[in-house]
This record gives C-alpha cells, sequence and structure tokens, in this order.
C-alpha cells in the first residue's frame, strides 16, 4: 500500500503531541522578564521566585546586561517581555498531558480569532467577487495579452511581494492574494506549484532580508542594542541575490511544466483545483464597463491594504473592517439581491474554513511549549551550544540555532524580544558585530518560514490543495542555495 502524508490537521496534531513529549523530557527553566509598567513609569522584573520593581532608567537596564535603550521601551517601540540574560533558572516541572494537548488547539483557536475573523471575511470577498463572473473576464483578457511572456507574471509577481515582505512584513496578508493568482498562473499554462512559490517564496523570501520590516529587523535590533540601519548592506545584498535566485528557481520549473506538464511534481496526484469554477475563454481582449468597475474594485481593496499596513498603521481589524466594506460596496454595485449575497458570502467564507482551522491548530504548538515551560530551555541550550566558537564558525552556528527555535517560536518579533539580548551578549565576548548577530537571526528564521509547519505554510498549501510532501520536495535545493548565500553574506560582514 502507497504511503499518503498525512493531512495539515494531522501534522500539527502530531506536532502538539511531540511538544507535549517534550515537556517530559526536558527540565522545564525561564529567564526573568523585563517589562515596562507605563503608568508607574518603573520596570517589572518577572522571576520564577517572584517580582521585583526596578526605576525605569537606563541604569537598570545597563547593570541587568539588557542593551536596549531606554526609550525603545518607553516609546511602545519593544511592548513583549524582553529576557534577562544570564538569569536562566530551572523551575518545576510542568509536562502535558491528554487533557492539555486535546485543549491547545482550542486555545490556540482563541488567540488567533483576528486572523481567523480575516481570513474568513476574506472568503466571503472572494465568494461574493466569483458571483460577478467578473474575474474569469478579467483573467481571460490578462492570459490572452500575455501569451508567450508569462514568465513577466513570475518575475513581477514575486519581486513585488518580496519587496512588502521586506519593507512591512507582508505575510498573513498573502493568504488574500491566492484566490487573485491561482486562476492567472493556471491559465498561463502553470500548475499549482507555481502560484504557490512565487507568492509563499516571495513573502518568506523578504522576512529573511527584512530591511525596514518593523516586525523584524527593528525590533531586533533595539532589542540588540543597536540601530536598525547598521548592517543594512548585508540584508539589502540578501533581498538582492536571494530573491534573484527564487525568481530564477521558479522560472525554471514554470518553463519545465509548460514545455512537458509530465515534468510537474504534481503530474499524476490528481489534485482537485480549489477554483475550478473559474472558466477561461481565451482571445477575449477587452471588457465590458461593469466588469472593468468590479475589477477595479476587487484590485483596489488590496492595494489600500497594503496602504493601510504599510503607512497608516493598519493591523487585523482595519484589514478585516475593509474586506467586509468592499464586499458590501460590490454587492451594492452588482445589484445583488439581499439572499443571493449573504448565500455567496457564506460560501466563500466556509471554503476557507479549513485554512483557519489549520491557523488555529500551529497555535496550540507555542502554547504547549509555553505551559510547559520549555521554550526558554531550549533557548538556554542553544546559547552554550555556540558560545566559545570563532567567528567564522560562530556565525553559521548561530544561524543553524535560529533556524530550529523558529521551530518553536515561529513569530518574528517574538523570537526578537526573547533571544536578542541574550544572543547580543555573545558579541563581545566572541569579537562578532552585532549587527551581523541580527542578520544570523533573520537568515536563520526566514529559512525555517519556508518549512515550518507552525506558521504560514501550512494554511497556504491548503489554498492550492498541495500536500507538504510534495513541498518539501520543490523546496529543499533552494533552501540550500539560499543558506549558502546567507552564510557567504555573514562572513563577508565579519570580514569587512
Amino acid at each position: 500500500m502507497k504511503f499518503r502524508f498525512p493531512t495539515p490537521y494531522t501534522i500539527l496534531m502530531l506536532v502538539i503531541v511531540f511538544a507535549a513529549g517534550a515537556t517530559w523530557l526536558l527540565p522545564s527553566g525561564n529567564y526573568e522578564t523585563l517589562t515596562y509598567q507605563k503608568e508607574r513609569d518603573i520596570f517589572q522584573i518577572n522571576s520564577p521566585d517572584g517580582n521585583r520593581e526596578l526605576p525605569a532608567s537606563q541604569q537598570s537596564l545597563d547593570e541587568l546586561s539588557i542593551p536596549i535603550a531606554l526609550e525603545k521601551l518607553k516609546d511602545g517601540s519593544i511592548s513583549r517581555p524582553v529576557s534577562v540574560p544570564k538569569t536562566y533558572k530551572e523551575v518545576e516541572s510542568s509536562p502535558q498531558g491528554i487533557i492539555a494537548i486535546v485543549k491547545a488547539p482550542i486555545k490556540g483557536m482563541y488567540e488567533v480569532i483576528d486572523i481567523v475573523l480575516l481570513v474568513l471575511l476574506i472568503g466571503g470577498f472572494i465568494g461574493v467577487f466569483n458571483h460577478s463572473g467578473a474575474l474569469d473576464e478579467g483573467i481571460a483578457v490578462l492570459a490572452t495579452r500575455l501569451q508567450g511572456r508569462e514568465g513577466i507574471l513570475i518575475i513581477l509577481t514575486t519581486a513585488l511581494i518580496s519587496i512588502g515582505g521586506t519593507t512591512f512584513g507582508l505575510a498573513e496578508e498573502t493568504l488574500a492574494f491566492f484566490p487573485i493568482l491561482v486562476p492567472v498562473f493556471l491559465a498561463a499554462g502553470y500548475d499549482l506549484l507555481v502560484p504557490m512559490a512565487v507568492i509563499f517564496i516571495g513573502s518568506c523570501m523578504g522576512t529573511m532580508a527584512s530591511t525596514t520590516n518593523p516586525f523584524a529587523t527593528i525590533i531586533a535590533s533595539d532589542a540588540a542594542g543597536i540601530n536598525w540601519t547598521v548592517g543594512l548592506y548585508s540584508r539589502l545584498a540578501m533581498l538582492i541575490a536571494g530573491t534573484s535566485v527564487c525568481i530564477g528557481y521558479i522560472l525554471r520549473y514554470g518553463n519545465k511544466v509548460k514545455k512537458d506538464p509530465t515534468q510537474s511534481l504534481l503530474h499524476g496526484l490528481n489534485l482537485e483545483n480549489p477554483f475550478s469554477a473559474i472558466h477561461i475563454q481565451k482571445g477575449t481582449k477587452t471588457l465590458p464597463i461593469k466588469t472593468a468597475l468590479l475589477l477595479v474594485l476587487f484590485g483596489s481593496t488590496f492595494l489600500v491594504m497594503i496602504l493601510g499596513v504599510a503607512l497608516w498603521g493598519w493591523w487585523l481589524e482595519e484589514m478585516t473592517a475593509l474586506f467586509l466594506a468592499s464586499s458590501i460596496l460590490m454587492g451594492l454595485l452588482m445589484r445583488t439581491q439581499e439572499q443571493v449575497f449573504m448565500k455567496e458570502f457564506i460560501n466563500g467564507a466556509k471554503d476557507l474554513l479549513g485554512v483557519c482551522f489549520i491557523i488555529g491548530i500551529a497555535r496550540g504548538v507555542t502554547i504547549i511549549m509555553n505551559d510547559g515551560k520549555i521554550s526558554d530551555t531550549i533557548l538556554f541550550y542553544s546559547v552554550n551550544l555556540v558560545e566559545g566558537m570563532s567567528g567564522f564558525a560562530f556565525l553559521p552556528a548561530l544561524m543553524l540555532v535560529f533556524f530550529v527555535l523558529t521551530l518553536f517560536i515561529s513569530s518574528s518579533s517574538g523570537m526578537a524580544v526573547v533571544t536578542m539580548p541574550i544572543m547580543s551578549s555573545l558579541s563581545q565576548i566572541i569579537g562578532v558585530p552585532t549587527e551581523e548577530i541580527v542578520n544570523a537571526y533573520q537568515f536563520g528564521f526566514g529559512l525555517m518560514l519556508f518549512l515550518t509547519p507552525t506558521n504560514l505554510i501550512l494554511p497556504s498549501l491548503a489554498m492550492v490543495n498541495v500536500d507538504y510532501n510534495t513541498w518539501l520536495r520543490f523546496i529543499w535545493p533552494l533552501i540550500l542555495l539560499l543558506a549558502a548565500i546567507a552564510i557567504g553574506i555573514l562572513w563577508l560582514g565579519l570580514a569587512f
């Protein structure tokens, strides 16, 4: 009997079980953490032995060996609890059992309800739009005009999404792009892996080489006690080189599939097309005015979303409201009956319900580890592993440490405030510039984003009905290429 790779839901539940098992094998432990209490203008130190208070001053931070400027805590640039170096202490074990395993995905769903609502309303928005038939007509025109030049789609889309990732952390928002771009790439003659790669690889590559991304490079630099512009040239080099390699990799695979569909990694798998309701009539060159207006409204919604996040401080609540408002406006423009509008909206939301479950279950992994008090233990052992190495051995090893840690802490900002104060304290001991530690964090974290089931890979794969096993076969050569480039850039930064 041929082995079939489990569904994303089973994979994540197995990861939760594995994490729970680790809480029985690893000692529980915690670092002390520091938080700024704005109302009282004090620092609160949270410790396994009890809490204490310190004056909110730079001297307090220096005495604790926390290399963060005082104003970064006071102005809210860093709001998460910050780990205090050299304070790790084992605590009473807190192993997670069967009840905790069962409750983890439910707790996870509570914690990510804001993301879940966004995904559901995106689904409703897409459902209403698909009912208009405008997407079919728009893709037909695009497919006709780009015939023979479909590679432009891969180059432009990957580059733009990578720019979004590097500048403002484009990540969860990319789930909204699949219903738009998948039909376009299928109409161009590619398989489902190509739009998946363009969207997901573009986002991960941008995050890996974050330049102005406030959720990665700026928080990490602040937590390490340096200006975010220090080390920027290395990250720009990674962005340009990495994005170029990614585009070339996707183009090579896409062209191979266009010439011979049997070369597709999906050949013979009989995967269901998630957008089979869309029919492409090639040869169409013009659009009716009403269709053009609907397409403008559709595209403008995503443009406003991007501008809102990048310029106006929007986040999940505002984005969700935007898709609801656009859905209603689209229904009015189409003069859709209320009963029909609600039917299409709910059916569209229902299509993405599986993605929502995946997001909730994935958060359950983090809950198990935090409740089992082993996250800090893993960090403590990781620090001990790389301490004492030479600089040229230390940076690749540190990148590998961050690569592995991302399995357990899949939030870029969370990883930064937990690890940077501790890891940056090693820079003077080993003789490595602090900015290269920040870059090692970004490169290692970014590489694991291509793979880790606790982040966006499984929801993204669910959008295109591609299994995780096939994705691993597709992505591993690119991971090795990007890792080699990243190590070379870290060494150059150390040498010059």
